[in-house]
């Protein structure tokens, strides 16, 4: 069975050159929402820390988990460079666990996305819950259903530090409307002086939801006070916003 959503080493590279921190709107809206919160904060699939990083810079206590190794190395590597220690452990949406609640649980851009299998994400969500404090915040951005739609073919490329030359050919290999859910084989290569010297293929899987439906879901799993806003501004959704961002209450 193809393992999907796997962020090897090629990816977990080319994230970093294509994702650099306060490269995408997500980052300063988290920082305005989370400015001056006292609790402890949750990042699950933290990544590379593009997120958890700032926060931390910030001054806020973030604790974070990555099913990805080489992802998670990243992201040690840059909080130690920045001289911070934060409780990073490689651990899956499904199954994560802690033998403590949290005040808040952050999930930024797309990724609860990669839940891609709807009673799964359910279960993720009534995981969320369960590990947050009473009166704990969940918020989570999501992106809508007209990513289903046909898009072209990815491909590009960036240069390395060290002049590598990494490239990337995404092709939307699956489309299926009624469980929302799309699939994208990525195609990774180093070239080295012409030369192709790595190349790695990951699947990438993704559920995507309707913006009453993740409300409906959040409250299935035991949320309340459901807000949501668009476009990563202080205001109800508009048709247009690529990225919703919901707040529930436990």
């Amino acid at each position: 069975m193809t393992t999907t959503n796997r962020y090897g080493a090629i990816a977990a590279e080319i994230y970093d050159l294509d994702k650099p921190f306060g490269a995408l709107p997500d980052t300063a809206f988290h920082l305005a929402r989370f400015r001056d919160f006292k609790g402890s904060i949750l990042e699950p699939a933290c990544g590379s820390g593009r997120t958890l990083l700032p926060l931390l810079e910030a001054g806020l206590d973030v604790t974070g988990f990555d099913p990805s190794p080489e992802m998670l190395a990243r992201c040690q590597a840059r909080c130690a460079a920045a001289g911070f220690a934060p409780d990073l452990t490689r651990q899956r949406f499904e199954d994560f666990a802690y033998d403590r609640s949290f005040d808040a649980i952050l999930v930024p851009v797309g990724s609860f996305t990669l839940i891609d299998r709807f009673e799964t994400a359910l279960d993720v969500l009534r995981r969320f819950h369960a590990h947050l404090r009473p009166g704990g915040v969940l918020v989570i951005d999501n992106q809508g259903l007209e990513v289903l739609a046909p898009a072209p073919d990815d491909r590009r490329r960036w240069t390395t530090p060290d002049g590598d030359l990494l490239t990337l050919e995404g092709i939307r290999t699956a489309t299926d409307w009624l469980a929302q859910r799309a699939e994208t084989t990525y195609r990774y290569e180093r070239w080295r002086d012409g030369v192709l010297v790595e190349s790695q293929i990951d699947v990438m899987a993704q559920r995507y939801w309707g913006c009453d439906e993740f409300r409906l879901a959040l409250e299935a799993a035991g949320f309340s006070q459901v807000t949501v806003t668009g476009g990563y501004r202080p205001r109800p959704p508009r048709a247009g916003d690529r990225v919703l961002t919901y707040e529930a209450v436990r």
